[in-house]
């Protein structure tokens, strides 16, 4: 099989251990109530439970697991999953926190639905996909989660900066859906894109989003490198400040289908 592009690599999903990046995850948009709607729509079999893949804080776990009967939200990160514990349904007697990689976790299946929120992109997919088909229920889907601001007209400007000083040297412009499709393991059939939301948020709040993203770890970019790309986006930034506010325009998008084993190429 094609192998993952070099960017999406292990070693680069470790800095999501980073205390830098857990401290300000809260500052990435929110999933949209449309998505977080749509995804208990599409729980249909029983038993009513969820496993959240990546589940990083629990954005997405914490917000389905009043509606269904269980929710085992997997991360490889202990500083993530301890976060999550402390906010808004983080201590849900239904919510089930699980510490390790999806790899490599004992589960407890069947599951009516399986989430991914912005993380399905870390794992082994040749791994994880045919796992998925194993552990779903037969009308069982496999959600992936995305959200994200739309292009402002700052946003050129900042994504220079971000690709000017990320740590991630080999990154890439992907798609995830087609790099799953063409490897034949995942088949889509349905998506929701959100309609917009506007929200106001601090420019310094959004400035220490970037902080959660991959290639942006204060840790792992150094002080003063950190600093420096902080000092440049404030520049591009604040001709659109509004007493300190920006105004964002946030979607959320789920794309939901059936996970599957590679086709064999050996002969038979």
């Amino acid at each position: 099989m094609k192998p993952k592009p070099g960017h999406l690599g292990l070693k680069y999903a470790e800095q999501f251990k980073d205390s830098s990046i857990v401290e300000v995850y809260h500052h990435r948009p929110p999933y949209a109530d449309e998505a977080i709607n749509k995804l208990i729509e599409l729980v249909i079999d029983e038993p009513r439970i969820v496993l959240d893949v990546g589940c990083g804080t629990g954005d997405l776990a914490r917000q389905i697991v009043s509606k269904v009967e269980r929710v085992d939200a997997v991360d490889f990160s202990l500083p993530m999953i301890d976060k999550g514990k402390t906010l808004s349904e983080g201590d849900h007697q239904n919510l089930n926190w699980i510490v390790g990689r999806i790899e490599e976790v004992d589960l407890q299946p069947p599951y009516a639905l399986i989430t991914a929120g912005e993380s399905l992109h870390w794992m082994e997919w040749e791994i994880v996909l045919p796992l998925f088909n194993r552990i779903l229920t037969p009308r069982g889907y496999l959600a992936l989660v995305t959200r994200y601001t739309e292009h402002n007209p700052w946003y050129n400007d900042v994504q220079e900066l971000i690709n000017h000083f990320s740590t991630n040297h080999e990154y890439q412009p992907y798609n995830l859906v087609e790099e799953l499709k063409l490897r034949h393991l995942f088949e889509p059939s349905g998506f929701l894109i959100t309609h917009p939301n506007s929200t106001s948020q601090s420019g310094e709040d959004y400035l220490k989003s970037f902080h959660s993203r991959n290639g942006l770890s204060r840790e792992r970019m150094g002080e003063e490198a950190a600093m420096a790309f902080d000092e440049e986006v404030r520049s591009v930034i604040s001709p659109f400040l509004q007493k300190g506010q920006l105004i964002l325009s946030n979607r959320s998008v789920v794309v939901w289908g059936n996970p599957s084993a590679p086709h064999s190429s050996n002969p038979q």
